[in-house]
C-alpha cells in the first residue's frame, strides 16, 4: 500500500496517524488525530458505540490532515487480551534449495502442531530460530541448500471474542482492519535499534492503564506479559492522597513528577476535592513519595514477570523503558536496582520523516511502531493477524514479496512422497504432510494425479 493508516486503541488515548510510503518503502508521516478514549477500560473495549465514535472522530482528524483518505487501518492489540506458546515445525526439501515456500511450510507446520485453545486466534507466528539439517541458530534460510527445515516459532494468541469486538468496534467507525499488531510488539519496533534486538532486550512500556512487557533476542519475540496498571493510577493514588480532584492530580502529575530525591523544596497550593475555587498547601516531598511509591511497585511487578521468562540473564542490551509513565525524571536510576542492576534506557521513539515535535514521545510509542509495522520493518519472516505470510525483507530498503505455494497439480507426486519421509517418528511426518497439502490447495484431490490421489485418501484414512 503506498499510505498506512495506524490506530492506537489505548486505555486512556486513541491515536490515528497517516504515513505514505517513499523511497525504499520508508514511511513519511503526513497526518494525526490524537483523542481522550472512550468507551475502554485496561485496554479491553467496554462501549462498542462510545469507543467507535472515539476512533471516528480521530480517524477524521488524521485524513484531514493528510489530505488522503486510506480504507484500511492497521490496529493495536492491548496485552490483557494475548497470551502466548511456542512451537516447532519441519519442512522436508525436495528440491535441496530452501524457497520461501519452505519457510511458509515450516511455519504453517508449527502453527498446526501448536496446542491452540479453540477460543483462541493467532495474532502473530514469529520464528526465533531456523535450522537447515544440522545447522542451528540460521536467521534467513531462503536461497540455502539442506534437505531439512526446522522452525522454532514463538505464536502470540488473542481471544477470538475480544478481537471480533475490536474489529468491530473499527469497522463501525468507518475503517476496515487490515492488520492487528500486539502493543508491546509495536513499542519495541518504535524504539529499538538492530544492535540492542541482536544483544537481547526487554521493552517495558508503562501506559495509561496498563503495561506491556516484551522480550526481544535474536531473530524475534520470545516473551510477552502484560500488568493492568499505567499512569492513572499514579493520578489516582495523588488524588486520594492530597484530597483533591483528578484533573487537579494530573497536572500536578505533569508538573512535579520527578522521582529524584533531593528535588525541590517546599509546598504547592492545589485545589481542594470539590471546590476548585478553594486551594491548600501541599508538600512537594509528599507528592514524590505518593508517585514513586506506586511506580515502584509497577517496576517491582514488571521485574517479576521478567523473572518468570527466564531469559533475564540474556539480555545483553538490558532494559528500554517507553510508554507515558517514562517521562518522570529519574525512573531509569529507579528500575536499574530493581531490575537487578540491568543497563536501562529510557527510550523515545526513532525518528520518522514528517514527524511533528508533539510526536516525538515516547507516549506515542505504539502509534508509531505501527507505522513502521506497515511500512515492513522489524522480524524478517511472520506469518500475521490475516494468516499471511509476511516477509520483511530489510536490506537496503527492500521488501521482498511473498511467493505463493505451488498448486498442487504443479508439485511432482515425488515431492510429495519425499515430504511423507520420517524426520523423528511416522506420525510427525504425516502430520506434516497433512499441513503441506492443505497449504498447497484448497480444493484437492480434484485435479491431482492418481499418486496423489491414492496419498490423499491413505492420510484420510490413518486420520
Amino acid at each position: 500500500m503506498s499510505a498506512i493508516l495506524a490506530i492506537d486503541i489505548g486505555s486512556t488515548k486513541i491515536c490515528a496517524l497517516i504515513a505514505q510510503l517513499q523511497d525504499r518503502n520508508k514511511p513519511h508521516l503526513v497526518g494525526s488525530g490524537i483523542a481522550k478514549a472512550s468507551g475502554l477500560k485496561k485496554g479491553a473495549i467496554v462501549n462498542i458505540d462510545q469507543a467507535s465514535k472515539a476512533i471516528a472522530a480521530v480517524v477524521a482528524d488524521a485524513k484531514q490532515q493528510a489530505g488522503i483518505d486510506p480504507k484500511g487501518a492497521i490496529i493495536s492489540v492491548s496485552g490483557g487480551y494475548v497470551r502466548s506458546i511456542n512451537s516447532y515445525g519441519i519442512a522436508n526439501i525436495p528440491t535441496k534449495e530452501i524457497a520461501l515456500r519452505d519457510v511458509n511450510r515450516a511455519m504453517q507446520t508449527a502453527l498446526y502442531n501448536a496446542n491452540i485453545p479453540p477460543d483462541f486466534e493467532v495474532l502473530h507466528a514469529l520464528p526465533y530460530n531456523f535450522k537447515v539439517d544440522d545447522q542451528n541458530s540460521i536467521q534467513d534460510p531462503v536461497g540455502m541448500s539442506g534437505g531439512r527445515l526446522e522452525a522454532s516459532v514463538h505464536i502470540v494468541i488473542g481471544q477470538k471474542t475480544a478481537l471480533e469486538n475490536l474489529r468491530r468496534t473499527v469497522q463501525m467507525a468507518g475503517v476496515e482492519v487490515e492488520n492487528m499488531v500486539l502493543s508491546g510488539y509495536a513499542s519495541a519496533i518504535a524504539v529499538l535499534s538492530e544492535e540492542e534486538r541482536d544483544h537481547g532486550v526487554c521493552v517495558v512500556d508503562i501506559g495509561g492503564m496498563t503495561s506491556n512487557l516484551v522480550v526481544h533476542l535474536g531473530n524475534s519475540l520470545r516473551y510477552n506479559d502484560f500488568l493492568a496498571v499505567g499512569g492513572s493510577h499514579i493520578t489516582g493514588d495523588l488524588s486520594m492522597a492530597l484530597h483533591t480532584s483528578v484533573n487537579a492530580a494530573e497536572r500536578v502529575k505533569i508538573d512535579q513528577g520527578g522521582l529524584m530525591e533531593g528535588g525541590e523544596e517546599g509546598t504547592i497550593e492545589i485545589p481542594n476535592l470539590g471546590s476548585e475555587d478553594q486551594t491548600h498547601p501541599v508538600s512537594l516531598d509528599i507528592v514524590r513519595s505518593v508517585i514513586s511509591a506506586r511506580i515502584e511497585e509497577t517496576l517491582m511487578i514488571l521485574s517479576r514477570q521478567l523473572e518468570k521468562s527466564h531469559f533475564k540473564n540474556h539480555l545483553g542490551a538490558g532494559l528500554v523503558i517507553t510508554g507515558g509513565a517514562s517521562k518522570h525524571e529519574g525512573i531509569g536510576q529507579m528500575a536499574q536496582p530493581i531490575f537487578d542492576n540491568l543497563p536501562v534506557r529510557v527510550a523515545t521513539p526513532k525518528p520518522m520523516p514528517g514527524l511533528a515535535a508533539s510526536l516525538n514521545d515516547p507516549t506515542f510509542s505504539v502509534a508509531l511502531g505501527l507505522v513502521r509495522y506497515g511500512s515492513g520493518e522489524y522480524t524478517l519472516y511472520e506469518i500475521d493477524s490475516n494468516k499471511h505470510l509476511q516477509n520483511r525483507y530489510r536490506r537496503e530498503g527492500a521488501v521482498r514479496q511473498e511467493t505463493p505455494a505451488p498448486k498442487a497439480e504443479e508439485q511432482p507426486a515425488g515431492e510429495l512422497k519425499e515430504s511423507l519421509k520420517s524426520t523423528g517418528s511416522e506420525k510427525a511426518a504425516e502430520k506434516e504432510s497433512i499441513a503441506d497439502i492443505m497449504m498447497t490447495t484448497q480444493s484437492a484431490p480434484e485435479g491431482l494425479g492418481a499418486q496423489i490421489k491414492n496419498l490423499w485418501h491413505r492420510l484420510k484414512q490413518i486420520f
